[in-house]
């Protein structure tokens, strides 16, 4: 890049984001458990859903999303109206802190947080503020006491991620309630359909106009190759989005598809039932071994060591196995491990080899 040719301020800060690895050189049976997606894949009403809109290609998408819109509002009771569609849960996030950050104001996130936050903040030159956690669950004194006039946005992953943990509605609440009535509050709600009894943040969406609700059909739906995310909000923060949002940012097979794996009730049923059971029993698996984790509410557990070189043995001990696991030092978590809820033979050689591993280590 010539000298004289410069970024805006904060775009040289930002650390490039990494996925998790998705092969391992010289193995061909590998077992993915690091980027939380769901093993058993979309339903198969999504999947005829894509090969049909493949007789559409020639066609611009519509610029108003209505049919996935409408989809989205029939099964989460919510206004079509006040959502809007981006391209994952990631792009309504660059969404939020382009039209309502800047240079000079600050935008918070949590220790642990999900690292899109900290550099949709800087691409938009604000500058975050990273607040603590308390043993790895949002603490909602902190992020109000690291509010001041500067404050345009408050994000907090609920369940969180890599930690899986949540606050309960009670304190999301009082959360919105204590926050400065200039700054919005977003609840990244990705995992939302893991966790039982969990609304995402929508009934707050419809009590109080400070508070905006993100989710993601990347997650159980399966359509994480796919890329589609929405959000839900006041209808005022729904047109200043809009006005940033480009007319075409989702393609045809992107709104049928990510309608038809919303509609397919059983299918998410299944698959939340079935992590909800191995969840427990990987965790209790690994408890065995002296590997403890929080409880998990998202379909993956923060597995424990006793220290980052620990940590990262396991890790390449997993991975010569055949098996990929997230390493969260990244997060401020080296000590940890993410796993993935996969299928049942997944969870089952993740249990043994971890148990070979410690029993090694012994």
């Amino acid at each position: 890049m010539a000298k004289s040719i410069t970024p805006q301020p904060g775009i040289l800060d930002i650390a490039l984001y990494v996925g998790g690895a998705s092969k391992i050189e010289g193995k061909s049976d590998v077992v993915k458990l690091s980027s939380n997606e769901n093993p058993y894949g979309p339903s198969d009403q999504a999947k005829e859903a894509f090969a049909r809109s493949g007789l559409q290609l020639h066609r611009y998408p519509p610029t108003d999303h209505a049919h996935l819109r409408e989809a989205i509002a029939e099964i989460h009771d919510v206004d079509a109206d006040r959502v809007i569609c981006g391209v994952g849960s990631d792009e309504v996030i660059t969404f939020l802190c382009q039209a309502f950050a800047g240079p000079g104001d600050e935008v918070i996130h949590t220790e642990h947080g999900f690292s899109m936050y900290k550099i949709s903040t800087l691409a938009a030159g604000a500058t975050p503020v990273e607040v603590p956690e308390r043993e790895r669950v949002v603490d909602v004194d902190a992020i109000v006491e690291a509010c001041n006039f500067r404050t345009k946005l408050v994000f907090i992953a609920n369940p969180g991620n890599p930690t899986g943990t949540m606050i309960g509605g009670n304190e999301l609440a009082q959360l919105a309630d204590r926050l400065p009535p200039h700054v919005l509050l977003v609840v990244d709600a990705a995992y939302a359909e893991y966790a039982e009894g969990y609304d995402g943040g929508k009934s707050l969406v419809d009590e109080r106009d400070n508070v905006f609700m993100t989710r993601t059909f990347s997650k159980i739906y399966g359509l994480g190759g796919l890329r589609v995310g929405w959000g839900y909000g006041s209808q005022d923060v729904i047109d200043v989005l809009n006005r940033v949002r480009g007319p075409f940012n989702l393609s045809v097979a992107q709104i049928e598809t990510a309608a038809a794996a919303l509609r397919d009730l059983s299918y998410t049923e299944k698959c939340r039932a079935d992590n909800a059971r191995l969840r427990i029993w990987l965790a209790d698996a690994l408890a065995e071994t002296g590997v403890q984790s929080d409880a998990s509410s998202a379909n993956f557990i923060l597995a424990r060591f006793d220290t980052p070189d620990e940590a990262e043995a396991c890790y390449e001990w997993l991975r010569d196995e055949g098996i990929l696991v997230r390493k969260v030092a990244g997060y401020k978590l080296p000590q940890c491990l993410r796993i993935t809820i996969g299928d049942e033979a997944a969870c089952r050689r993740v249990a043994h080899v971890v148990r070979a591993f410690r029993e090694r280590s012994e």
